[in-house]
């Protein structure tokens, strides 16, 4: 009887041991697996396929657009007209005059040498020379303004009017005291002066006047001038 209580204490120590030693085999075998885990598999922007890399550029600029702040309605503040860009500088045409009814005898000749029959040579001539009768009444080309009213030691009496668009008129070789002072407004036909003999430079001529036509400071041909068209 005692060999078979003893034989039954120790057939249960058995079971239970080979138990323990079971779940410590299997607990073991879990942890084993889980500490050796194979990692996830890396792939390498290199390892991507041609087609990928522009694909994957364009989704980040499409990304980028997305994310930035709208456009916003402009404010409707006052509408300031723009400017117009600057044309080039064209000569304005002004009603015009011929400032003596005489005949023309000495043309306008800066780009060729005209002959002058006082100092009896070739030299540019800056304006055209008409002839009249001393005396004659000697009117503005244009509307326009006294710059000066001068004695030249070669040309004489001699007085500038200055005009819209750049515009000036010499009248030289007028007889003293003209009828215009610096200063004074006059308008196209309005009698500046007379014809006379003060011009020294061209006395060879008689009496005439010699006029003068500048565009911007640039002397420019006085039948251009009178005549635009």
């Amino acid at each position: 009887m005692r060999n078979n209580q003893s034989g039954g204490k120790g057939g249960k120590g058995y079971y239970i041991a080979l138990v323990l030693c079971a779940a410590a085999i299997g607990i073991t075998s879990y942890v084993t697996r889980s500490s050796h885990k194979p990692e996830p598999e890396k792939i390498s922007l290199m390892e991507q396929t041609p087609e990928a890399a522009p694909e994957a550029a364009e989704t980040q600029a499409v990304e980028a657009l997305a994310t930035e702040a709208p456009e916003t309605e402009p404010s409707k503040s006052p509408s300031v007209p723009a400017k117009k860009p600057a044309q080039e500088t064209q000569p304005k045409k002004l009603k015009t005059a011929a400032p003596l009814s005489g005949n023309v005898t000495t043309l306008y000749a800066m780009e060729n040498l005209s002959y002058n029959e006082t100092t009896r040579d070739w030299r540019t001539h800056n304006g055209v020379d008409y002839a009249g009768a001393e005396g004659d009444p000697v009117c503005a080309a244009a509307d326009g303004t006294v710059v000066s009213v001068t004695e030249d030691d070669l040309m004489g009496v001699t007085v500038v009017l200055r005009h819209q668009g750049g515009y000036e008129t010499t009248y030289a070789g007028l007889q003293i005291n003209p009828c215009v002072a610096k200063g004074d407004t006059v308008q196209l036909g309005q009698t500046i002066g007379a014809v006379g003999t003060t011009a020294l430079a061209e006395s060879a001529l008689g009496p005439h006047i010699h006029f003068c036509v500048s565009y911007q400071d640039m002397p420019m041909n006085p039948q251009a001038f009178l005549n635009p068209d």
